[in-house]
């Protein structure tokens, strides 16, 4: 098949992109790399082999892009069991990049790149960069963490890809960071939206007004953030907030971005097929319904991930953006299967901390949840850090706003939850995904 989808991108403009084509030729296009792929992952890797022996299905079984539900599915501890090359699907020889995460829960999932994989990586966020309207002549800093951690380097090559120049600043030195914002006329940031939070708040401390600098889009990812938190970045910075998605397994960031319509999340389908699957019975769902998204990469060749559980809960969303991309979407991802709490019998998420305090004014976009066992019972309390303006205030309006955010919490949580108001810049800060929960209830 000639088409822009097997040429891949030689031009940042969007309507050069992949991301436009007809849907019948991408869905060919998708059947004929699923086949290939699913064929690649049988021969060389022999954990997929096995599981497809157990299934009875041989390559061939593969027949339409609605049999990719008989295949088995794969999630991050066959990573860690088969550390750290047992996956691969490439010889060694081939492989010009090594990956892998910070390992603090056991052995470090490691990930693999041949050149071609590079390659696509680089085009996928090409492809994203160009959504968010940046092009040739942006000046991009990439303040995500390099080394073993992909997010440096995968938006590093895609800003590079793009005609970008990239002021490689790596996490950390917030104030170095603010500098060369301000000094190097940066357009558009690239790291986690809780350090650029940080920088927000530093760069008040400093004297700087953000509002006035060159800076006008930030690429925002690697945890999950709410509409609320874009929206007060937003009228904080004077920016145009988008979010990326990605993952280490699946290729890096650039799995998905947001347009600059803000409808969901684009999806780059033609490198990365999406299922929602039923968390609990791995059942696909229909568009609309929301679920747990399972990924399969259609031209990975170091390690091919066939049906990857993301553990990562969202909707692929019916209908088509108003941009006119062919691509699916998701909605955005406010939470993970996997970081559920369990409070006294009552499934509570992050995310929904998050939300409820961001509604309520004179609360700063600063918390922490910490989980205590006292008498064999958990608890939870919601540390929350108020406004200067509001701590220095009078007790009764402190205590007002205690009650707003304890009637917000108990509503949204279904459960008494402790509300402690903590002063501006008391809780930590972090230069990469935030640490949300402490959890003490073991120690």
């Amino acid at each position: 098949m000639n088409s822009i989808l097997e040429t891949g991108v030689t031009d940042c403009h969007p309507a050069s992109l992949p991301d436009y084509v007809p849907v019948s030729e991408l869905r060919d296009l998708q059947l004929s790399r699923l086949q290939s792929v699913v064929t690649r992952a049988w021969r060389q890797v022999k954990l997929f082999r096995s599981r497809m022996d157990e299934r009875g299905l041989a390559p061939e079984d593969i027949r339409l892009l609605e049999d990719i539900a008989k295949l088995p599915f794969t999630q991050k501890s066959d990573l860690r069991d088969t550390y750290p090359f047992g996956l691969f699907a490439s010889p060694m020889k081939d492989v010009v990049r090594l990956h892998a995460s910070s390992g603090t829960t056991g052995k470090p999932i490691v990930v693999a790149y041949t050149k071609e994989d590079v390659e696509v990586w680089t085009s996928v966020v090409v492809r994203c960069l160009a959504g968010c309207g940046l092009n040739r002549g942006d000046i991009v800093q990439v303040a995500y963490g390099y080394g073993l951690f992909t997010g440096g380097l995968g938006a590093h090559y895609g800003a590079e890809g793009l005609g970008a120049a990239v002021v490689p600043t790596s996490g950390g030195n917030a104030d170095r960071q603010i500098m060369l914002m301000k000094d190097f006329g940066v357009t558009a940031m690239c790291c986690t939206p809780t350090y650029f939070l940080h920088l927000i708040e530093r760069a008040a401390e400093l004297g700087v007004e953000m509002k006035e600098l060159s800076l006008r889009a930030g690429v925002f990812g690697a945890e999950p953030w709410s509409e609320s938190l874009r929206q007060h970045i937003e009228r904080a910075s004077g920016i145009e907030a988008f979010d990326i998605y990605g993952l280490s397994e699946i290729i890096g960031p650039g799995v998905g971005c947001e347009c600059r319509r803000h409808q969901g999340l684009h999806i780059f389908e033609d490198h990365f097929y999406p299922e929602i699957v039923d968390p609990a019975t791995g059942t696909p769902l229909p568009d609309g319904d929301e679920g747990e998204l399972v990924l399969t990469t259609l031209s990975k060749q170091a390690i091919p991930m066939i049906r990857y559980r993301t553990r990562d809960i969202t909707a692929l969303l019916p209908g088509r953006c108003d941009c006119g991309r062919t691509l699916r979407r998701i909605g955005r991802i406010g939470r993970r299967s996997d970081d559920m709490l369990i409070i006294r019998g009552v499934n509570v998420f992050p995310s929904q901390v998050e939300s409820a305090l961001l509604e309520i004014e004179g609360v700063l976009p600063h918390y922490q949840i910490l989980l205590t066992r006292q008498q064999g019972l958990d608890q939870m309390e919601v540390q929350i850090e108020v406004t200067p303006q509001m701590f220095n205030d009078k007790i009764g309006a402190l205590q007002r706003l205690h009650e707003r955010l304890q009637g917000a919490l108990d509503h949204v949580l279904g459960i008494r939850v402790r509300v402690a108001l903590v002063e501006a810049h008391s809780l930590e800060r972090s230069e990469g995904k935030a640490k949300r929960v402490i959890d003490r209830r073991t120690l």
